[in-house]
């Protein structure tokens, strides 16, 4: 029996997931092209969300590269850990840390927008509201009985849960405009993170669905030269 409420208890959180699976979700409007909102995105997720998740399948020197940053200022603004800049993009807390603190330890985020879709990881990311039952006092409208403190409520401020299930937030730096910016931002980093090719991939599938049109015009003239004598 007691093997059997330990079970239950640790799929709560995986049943909360799964019961707000259906909430709305607000468009991110992702622009993988806005190589400035890339580069805010990353800047936002190194100084609020590295300290305990990683995107441990990227390197420094790659995102350096793909974002238009030079070494230098990757070095200076955006890397806090130690090791080369060619180094996986690890967080800063040990994983036996974490679990302890959190209960488990943080999940990498490298390929979040790609299991979740981006208008799931900007709508959580907006979700968070003040709940004093919660163990770090808030939690989500998306992914109820979340297990994290809310680290944006700096830029947020205090968000508190409205009857039609909006959240009004007042303390923070931002405004409501710029804080959905912001979360935007994040959200487009992570976008890219998941996908670094997705823009070379997309430029090289016009080249194909090219040479194909022109294979297909092509074959076509070539059937009509070798059935021209068949009737």
């Amino acid at each position: 029996m007691k093997k059997l409420l330990i079970a239950l208890v640790s799929l709560v959180p995986v049943l909360a997931f799964a019961a707000g699976s259906n909430v709305h979700l607000d468009k991110a409007n992702i622009d993988l092209h806005d190589t400035e909102s890339l580069q805010r995105g990353l800047g936002l997720f190194q100084n609020y969300c590295s300290g305990c998740h990683s995107t441990q399948y990227q390197r420094y020197n790659r995102v350096a590269e793909d974002l238009d940053i030079s070494i230098d200022d990757m070095k200076a603004k955006y890397k806090f850990t130690e090791g080369k800049i060619g180094s996986l993009m690890h967080n800063a807390i040990p994983q036996a840390d974490a679990a302890k603190w959190f209960g488990a330890a943080p999940p990498d985020l490298t390929l979040v927008a790609r299991v979740r879709g981006e208008d799931w990881v900007y709508s959580y990311l907006k979700g968070f509201y003040q709940d004093p039952s919660r163990p770090f006092g808030v939690n989500n409208t998306v992914f109820p009985l979340v297990g994290m403190p809310h680290v944006l409520q700096e830029l947020q401020g205090t968000p508190v849960l409205q009857e039609d299930g909006t959240t009004v937030s007042t303390g923070g730096s931002m405004n409501a405009e710029e804080y959905d910016e912001a979360v935007r931002d994040i959200t487009g980093f992570l976008v890219y993170s998941a996908e670094p090719i997705r823009l070379e991939r997309e430029r090289l599938g016009w080249w194909v669905m090219g040479f194909l049109f022109i294979f297909f015009i092509v074959a076509y003239l070539l059937k009509k030269e070798y059935w021209k004598d068949v009737h």
